[in-house]
């Protein structure tokens, strides 16, 4: 009977304290509240408990449902502040402090908008004009989850100032920062990105099943981690191995033996990096490595140093089939390989390593440089730096990590769906270069996503996106190009309403997919915000492409937002960047010149043109159409012939 009365005051005490008066993680000191929209405000309680809620001079009072959630609406208030929330409960009472109405943002997408100012253009610089308290961040966590999270883990709004600025999200704080020069109100930035991301993982499973491509990966979306891992394994082999069926040990045994055919495994070229990003996502196990080495006749008499960059965990490395080291190594590896281990030609070196020890998030893969994977003998240096293929371990023990790109929709349910329905004015966007092979479905995943949010928000905000930079490749258009495609549909996701886009092919580098120039990423898109939200009489966009004429052999093209005029920024001072097309859809580079608010655009030759292409690569470095206002135009095309990525889905 002790006992029976002892398990019900434990139960009473959890059900207590489960059931003690909170507030969504969003509403927080520091929280900067929507101006001129109702306010929302919500939390948990006991079930059925009465509620009260005063903000500013409001009081509203609402009733816990069964599950203890409740929620209250405050009628819209203007820019100002500080004010006080306060929420009231027999289970608790709460009291948030330094709350700002003004306007808020939601800054979401991959790595560049997740992009710290501390590895931005000039960081010193911008931390000298970083002392501005009403600008606030909430940083949201990277988490997934199989259902749609009702609130966040953790979180907290943080005040702008020259020492918290470095961990701000670049666009949005140069974005925010010229807002508020040009305002004088409140901003705060709810900055939920995650770097690498698809936009799959951001959209919501409802929103899957009204699509007509993404319905039946919606439909068959499994309901726990266990098989969602089996599916994701059955998908890296058949991606891998060309089968769901797992390899023996065995089968994999034979990796290691002189002669193996490697040649179909996974090629990355250089084996510096996470294997993640090499094509094999979130594995966590043992993998091979493996690469052919021809050395010359007069290194094989000689002991040699194999560099293998920095891998730390248990390492097995096999020459022509035999086990010439095996252990592990910390920092820079230099392995001592004893004379005439090495043939004399081709020789087939395999590595089998397990994922890294320290840092332990980085799975399998080196890290270090170029330079350290080579084999020495004396002055003579052979470099190892590409030419390597990889492949995971399935026989051994393996497993998956939970991340942004395991599964479509479990971003969505953890890093959006508790922020509905926090009041925004609207949303920025910088994502694609992961969605760039499948640029053509992006036309219809991007505006669902947009959609999708605007629906769970029942608010149609404006939003405003990043159309992808210059990375990669000058390509010609016979050869195509994946980036011209994404750019092609993030410009066609203009069509829905409230939208704007900020071009950046000119602030890239083709070298780097993560360009630090994001002051003039968050000046575009403040333009856009500062003309359609706030009314501003600025120009909103660069020229974009509207109507194409033929005559006289000539291509004659009228454009969008010209405003005061068309500019060649070069210092030339003539057009580059666009081709022309014949009847045989071979593309040839043109000249362009540009005729009051319009460009002409021929062939020296006479070529009869069908079709004109601007800026239609990966890296179109030297595209250089203007408007006299600073703004680049966006890459186009006027034909519609069939593209690189059409028929390219998600799954």
């Amino acid at each position: 009977m002790k006992r029976c009365v002892s398990v019900l005051l434990l139960l009473s005490f959890h059900t207590a304290a489960f059931a003690q008066l909170k507030l969504a993680r969003l509403f927080s000191d520091h929280v900067v509240v929507q101006r001129q929209k109702p306010i929302p405000v919500w939390g948990w309680a006991a079930p059925n408990e009465n509620v009260k809620v005063a903000l500013g001079n409001q009081s509203q009072s609402a009733k816990a449902d069964a599950s203890g959630k409740w929620m209250v609406r405050f009628s819209p208030m203007e820019a100002g502040g500080p004010h006080q929330l306060t929420a009231t409960a027999k289970s608790g009472n709460l009291t948030i402090n330094d709350i700002l109405i003004g306007e808020v943002w939601l800054c979401s997408g991959q790595s560049n908008m997740e992009w710290p100012v501390a590895q931005a253009n000039n960081y010193i610089e911008e931390k000298k004009d970083a002392d501005y308290p009403q600008i606030r961040q909430f940083y949201v966590a990277h988490e997934v989850s199989m259902t749609p999270q009702t609130d966040l883990k953790s979180g907290e709004w943080k005040i702008c100032s020259p020492k918290t600025v470095g961990n701000f999200t670049a666009v949005g704080f140069f974005f925010a920062r010229e807002l508020y020069q040009k305002l004088n109100i409140p901003i705060g930035l709810l900055h939920s990105s995650w770097g690498g991301s698809q936009i799959e993982g951001w959209i919501s499973r409802e929103a899957m099943l009204t699509d007509d491509e993404l319905k039946s990966y919606a439909q068959s979306l499994p309901d726990n981690w266990a098989d969602a891992d089996a599916i994701h394994d059955k998908k890296t082999m058949k991606t891998l191995l060309g089968t769901e069926i797992a390899p023996t040990i065995a089968d994999e045994k034979k990796y290691t033996e002189a002669n193996y055919d490697f040649s179909k495994w996974l090629s990355v070229g250089n084996p510096l990096g996470q294997w993640d990003w090499k094509g094999v996502w979130m594995f966590r196990g043992n993998g091979y490595m493996g690469r052919t080495v021809d050395m010359p006749a007069d290194m094989v008499t000689k002991e040699t140093t194999l560099g293998l960059g920095i891998q730390d965990s248990q390492n097995e490395i096999y020459i022509n089939g035999k086990l010439v080291y095996e252990g592990a190594e910390k920092g820079t590896r230099k392995i001592r390989i004893p004379a005439n281990t090495w043939k004399a030609g081709n020789n087939q070196l395999m590595i089998k390593f397990g994922k890294m020890i320290n840092p332990s998030w980085y799975g399998l893969g080196l890290m270090g440089g170029a330079d350290d994977l080579f084999v020495s003998a004396g002055t003579d240096k052979i470099s190892l730096a590409n030419g390597w293929k990889i492949m995971p371990s399935f026989a051994d023990a393996h497993e998956y990590l939970h991340s942004s790109n395991n599964l479509g929709t479990t971003i969505y349910n953890s890093m959006i769906a508790p922020l509905v329905p926090f009041a925004i004015r609207g949303a920025l966007w910088y994502q694609g270069e992961s969605n760039a092979s499948r640029a053509y479905q992006y036309r219809k995943s991007f505006p669902l996503m947009i959609n999708d949010w605007r629906k769970q928000w029942k608010d149609d905000f404006s939003f405003y996106f990043v159309q992808l930079s210059s990375y990669g490749d000058y390509q010609n258009s016979n050869q195509g190009s994946n980036w011209g495609e994404l750019r092609e549909a993030q410009t066609m996701t203009l069509s829905l309403p409230k939208t704007g886009m900020a071009v950046t092919t000119d602030v890239g580098n083709p070298k780097d997919i993560h360009p630090t120039n994001k002051q003039d990423v968050g000046h575009r898109l403040a333009v856009n915000a500062l003309k359609f939200d706030y009314g501003q009489e600025v120009l909103p966009s660069g020229p974009l492409f509207e109507s194409v004429t033929f005559e006289d052999n000539k291509a004659i093209l009228s454009f969008k937002y010209t405003g005061k005029g068309l500019i060649a920024k070069d210092k030339f001072g003539y057009l580059k960047g666009f081709e022309i097309a014949d009847d045989n859809q071979a593309f040839y580079y043109a000249k362009a010149d540009i005729v009051g608010d319009k460009v002409v655009v021929y062939h020296p030759k006479g070529l009869k043109p069908v079709a004109v292409r601007y800026g239609w690569a990966d890296a179109p470095e030297d595209a250089n159409l203007f408007n006299i206002d600073g703004l680049p135009a966006s890459p186009f095309r006027t034909d519609t012939w069939k593209g690189l990525t059409v028929g390219k889905k998600f799954e």
